[in-house]
């Protein structure tokens, strides 16, 4: 069998005619629930590791129980306790002016994404944040330096070479994980294969969609990659 008969087998010219538009719409929908939800995350995720390591234990023990939950119970039920369970209280969100939030499929798989993202990434931060030696605070308060620049300029640059790896496989795994965002009619890269193959009864559809989701990840990859040698580079 030649190369071209084994192509022919795999990308149906009509077909990909049909649903390729389609599919780079679904690509996009994915790349911007992952990018928005993953920055979100993180802004949290931080502010909840810096929780988890202050002395207030109010402070401390309301960010465990966080990401206790939230590591705990699967995205999918998370996904749907927002979207089917908290969007069933229309009378009340509309109430208090949040019904066009609760009623959207794509801002209640945001929040649920952004939301348990945030809660993995707390303790990729916290870990990170607690591996930096307890020297470089000295070092700063012997400079008389604040505790903003200290932070900003001396822990979050060592600590960031330290989470760069873990929150690289955060990363990949919400790529991956998106799929469910088609479960509450979001037409992702997964919600349009499924809509797809449905119509066509194609299985190279799948193929498809296997195919952009191993693109999607090995370019995140390349460019963790070429991150963490940067800011790594004054150790080699």
């Amino acid at each position: 069998m030649s190369f071209e008969q084994l192509l022919a087998l795999v990308v149906d010219p009509d077909l990909l005619q049909r649903y390729g538009p389609r599919f780079i719409d679904g690509l996009l929908v994915t790349a911007k629930l992952v990018a928005i939800s993953f920055t979100l995350g993180a802004v949290l995720g931080l502010l909840l590791a810096l929780a988890r390591i202050s002395n207030k234990t109010v402070l401390n023990r309301m960010a465990a129980g966080y990401i206790y939950f939230f590591r705990g119970s699967p995205l999918l039920a998370q996904l749907f306790l927002l979207y089917y369970g908290l969007g069933s209280f229309k009378s009340f969100w509309q109430d208090v002016g949040l019904w066009w939030f609760f009623r959207e499929a794509w801002y209640c798989a945001l929040l649920a994404f952004t939301l348990n993202t945030a809660a993995y990434q707390a303790e990729i931060f916290r870990g990170s944040l607690l591996a930096i030696a307890p020297g470089q605070f000295e070092a700063a308060r012997a400079l008389n330096l604040r505790r903003s620049t200290t932070f900003f300029k001396v822990v979050m640059p060592q600590s960031l070479l330290v989470a760069i790896g873990p929150l690289g496989n955060e990363l990949i795994l919400m790529i991956k994980a998106s799929a469910i965002a088609s479960l509450v009619t979001l037409y992702d890269l997964m919600g349009v294969t499924k809509l797809a193959f449905s119509r066509s009864f194609d299985f190279q559809i799948y193929l498809w969609a296997a195919v952009l989701y191993l693109l999607i990840v090995e370019v995140v990859r390349r460019t963790l990659k070429y991150l963490e040698g940067r800011l790594g580079r004054h150790l080699n």
